[in-house]
């Protein structure tokens, strides 16, 4: 658990990986803009949290191995077998660890999907929800309250955002702003900040 909070939630059509942005050392905010989910396929995203370095290294990594399948096999990874493949390069490493909790999802021919992996290597797939981090507790409060079967993305998007503010007023670890992408059969998207205000309006402050 680290000074961060990341949010993964599957809707009826996708998945939302969703995290705010602010990066810290300590008590020292270090950064106001980290960057904390990636896209490491056409439609797989990794949320990140724990060090920087590390998460960032694993992040190239797991983008090189997906495209190298892609080529041999001339189709795209599963979400399963991306999760697999970051888990088991975990594992070998788990003497000389990196320090991250990681969220993988995105939506293949068995549907949309998100998986969490730990530091050691485990990878378990989160059927609904799942957060990381140190304000995942404050998160999973709303998350748990509010999340209900077959929810439409625009239900599930201000779902991630009223669990991500919740996180952000009581977890000096997480703030400063919010970073969501919406991962679907058609498009895997980063929403754009004059978009994001149209959702931020509508939950509480």
């Amino acid at each position: 658990m680290k000074g961060t909070t990341t949010i993964g939630l599957v809707f009826n059509s996708g998945v939302i990986l969703a995290t705010e942005k602010r990066a810290t050392m300590g008590f020292l905010i270090a950064s106001k803009r980290a960057k904390k989910v990636y896209q490491v396929a056409d439609r797989i995203g990794m949320t990140t949290a724990g060090g920087v370095g590390d998460a960032q290294q694993l992040a190239r990594i797991l983008t090189v191995e997906c495209n190298l399948y892609q080529i041999r096999r001339s189709r795209s990874i599963t979400v399963g077998a991306a999760s697999t493949l970051l888990s088991n390069y975990l594992n070998q490493n788990r003497h000389f660890p990196y320090y991250v909790q990681l969220l993988v999802g995105g939506i293949d021919d068995h549907g949309p999907s998100v998986y969490s992996v730990d530091a050691m290597g485990g990878a378990t797939k989160e059927e609904e929800i799942v957060a990381t981090g140190s304000g995942s507790p404050m998160a999973y409060g709303v998350l748990e309250d509010r999340y209900h079967a077959n929810m439409n993305q625009d239900e599930a998007i201000d779902l991630a955002i009223r669990a991500l503010k919740a996180a952000m007023k009581r977890d000096a670890g997480s703030g400063e702003g919010i970073h969501i992408v919406v991962i679907t059969r058609d498009h895997y998207y980063e929403i754009g900040e004059e978009a994001l205000k149209k959702y931020l309006v509508k939950t509480p402050t």
